[in-house]
């Protein structure tokens, strides 16, 4: 009995066996091949493999199935469709690829496989990773944000073109233009839009049209293309020309399914250099029907008011007085409103009166002459103040310094000598005699006094 349960063609009664071959592991082929499997998924984690796709197969189920090769191996791979559903790429025979994939086996047949889980175009990888480095590092700058993006012109006076003048994109941005509104003129600022140098004159001729401000909106389009083809549009020079551009810039770059960097960082995105123009210019049919609704109502609107004005004449004819009886009544209306203007002239020269006539108190109260006086009075008094502060001070300093050189005086030792006592040193030495012993007869010695100095001999010494 195997392990798993499973006849083995070796199969003999256990008592027919003998000890050593009673001891031996012996594997299905399923049990092999799982192992395997596991060994395999276990030990190798995710890697990227460049090589180039052969016998491609789509089936219905939507899992791809394929060989990656390159000049001396190939090895079986496949790519379920929770997985390639996501991609943009199509791919197909021959297509030269970059895969991350799992290492793993196929365990009914027990062939070595790759379970791909990401595809993209060889050569791409390197420009993507760039691209999303970028990419995040200008989105944690702010130059992505919404509230910095202006909007476009409703109807713009005139439409700057930053493309290759040679190019199908500025063919049909023109063609768009000419049939939606053909009245709005167009600059055209030529610019390689591809291969080196591209992104460095795209960026200046930004600038350029930035300066000059001939135009109230710019296109940057470009037509469709490889990653490789739109890359000047991933420059970061191009995406700081564009947030430093004082025009709002619509880009209309490459196909629907192209992003760039500058689709991100412009004002607004078409999908295509067509939709570009489609964007900023309304529909000249449109806008005539527009223009003609809008007349049809005005003149339905005129007709109305004169049907209205002519209605009122003539029921004012019907209530029109005699011009004797209106004379009157102006004439009493008059003699009203002269009454309320008196009225009012009075009632204004009043109030303007006690109001000039608080403003004057007011300004009495404020009049300069009375402060200045107050505050040199202040001043006259904090100076005084301050004479005495110091004089006192003055005389309390004089006080200690009394006391301390009286104090000083009690201490030093020249007050001692002026009551006759002497320092006696030694002449050759300078040190001071404290005892009969520190001299002998014959030696010179210094007495310091009270008033001079003495120099002497001695003659001879004795102990109290």
């Amino acid at each position: 009995m195997l392990a798993d349960g499973g006849k083995s063609p070796y199969h003999r009664p256990m008592d027919s066996l003998n000890p050593a071959e009673s001891l031996r592991d012996v594997y299905t082929v399923s049990r092999l091949n799982r192992e395997v499997r596991a060994l395999l998924e276990g030990h190798f984690p995710l890697v990227w493999l460049e090589a180039e796709i052969s016998n491609l197969a789509q089936p219905a189920s939507g899992h791809w199935y394929f060989t990656l090769k390159d000049e001396n191996a190939q090895v079986q791979a496949d790519m379920f469709r929770n997985r390639n559903r996501l991609l943009r790429l199509v791919p197909a025979n021959g297509m030269q690829v970059l895969v991350r994939a799992r290492i793993g086996l196929y365990e009914a047949r027990g062939e070595f496989q790759l379970v791909v889980e990401h595809m993209e175009e060889a050569g791409e990888g390197a420009l993507r990773r760039t691209f999303e480095a970028l990419r995040n590092r200008l989105d944690a700058e702010g130059l992505f944000a919404m509230e910095r993006k202006r909007p476009l012109p409703r109807l713009p006076q005139r439409i700057g073109v930053i493309t290759s003048p040679s190019g199908a994109a500025i063919r049909d941005i023109l063609t768009t233009l000419r049939r939606r509104f053909p009245g709005i003129p167009v600059i055209v600022y030529p610019v390689p839009v591809q291969g080196e140098g591209a992104a460095p004159e795209i960026a200046r001729m930004l600038h350029l049209a930035g300066e000059r401000r001939e135009c109230d909106v710019l296109i940057l389009a470009r037509g469709g293309g490889s990653l490789e083809d739109l890359w000047a549009f991933n420059e970061e020079v191009v995406a700081r020309a564009l947030a430093a551009c004082p025009l709002p810039v619509v880009t209309g770059i490459g196909h629907e399914v192209d992003f760039t960097i500058a689709d991100f960082v412009a004002d607004q995105r078409a999908p295509t250099p067509t939709a570009a123009a489609e964007l900023l210019t309304p529909d000249r049919r449109e806008w005539l029907h527009r223009v003609q609704q809008l007349m049809n109502r005005l003149q339905r609107a005129q007709i109305g008011r004169l049907q209205r004005l002519e209605q009122q004449v003539r029921w004012l004819r019907t209530r029109l007085p005699h011009p004797a009886r209106r004379i009157e009544e102006g004439l009493q209306r008059l003699d009203e409103l002269a009454l309320r203007r008196d009225q009012a002239i009075g009632h204004r020269l009043r109030h303007e009166t006690s109001r000039l006539t608080l403003l004057h108190n007011r300004l009495r109260q404020q009049a300069p002459l009375p402060r200045l006086a107050r505050h040199r009075m202040a001043l006259e008094h904090l100076g005084g103040r301050l004479a005495g502060a110091m004089h006192a001070g003055l005389k309390e300093r004089q006080a200690r310094l009394h006391a301390l050189g009286q104090t000083l005086d009690a201490v030093s030792p020249l007050a001692t000598l002026s009551r006759g006592y002497a320092i006696v040193q030694r002449a050759d030495d300078g040190r001071l005699v404290h005892s009969h012993a520190d001299v002998a007869p014959g030696e010179r010695i210094a007495a310091r006094l009270g008033e001079g100095r003495l120099l002497a001999i001695v003659e001879e010494t004795h102990e109290d």
